[in-house]
């Protein structure tokens, strides 16, 4: 199945939690949690999400590249201005995926266009 979502005036969470769901192939009637899904799930106007100046500045995500003192972190403005809206939605969805060995075959049938 496709599905297509539009994110215009949406907010973040429930855009990539919708998605996160359908990839997951929980919005069919044969919903089996260790089979792949055949959905494939498009989000269209990415960049017009409704995302708060006071959210974009407080909102904080962490990376560690391993080493003592690696602790990097990125505001969420700053991580959009970056990257872009695409990317954003396409971190958040994948952190909403299990963690396990479907989560790479499932974000690789996720697309994002702006």
């Amino acid at each position: 199945m496709k599905y297509t979502i539009d994110a215009e005036g949406k907010k973040l969470g429930r855009i990539a939690s919708q998605a996160a769901l359908y990839l997951r192939g929980k919005g069919s009637a044969s919903y089996t949690p260790n089979e792949l899904p055949d959905a494939q799930v498009e989000i269209l106007n990415a960049g017009k999400l409704d995302i708060n100046e006071k959210r974009s500045v407080q909102t904080v995500y962490l990376r560690y590249s391993g080493y003592p003192g690696g602790l990097r972190e990125t505001k969420l403005g700053e991580f959009i201005t970056k990257k872009g809206h695409a990317e954003l939605l396409r971190k958040v969805i994948l952190g909403m995926l299990p963690r396990n060995r479907q989560r790479s075959r499932l974000i690789k049938r996720l697309t994002v266009k702006n």
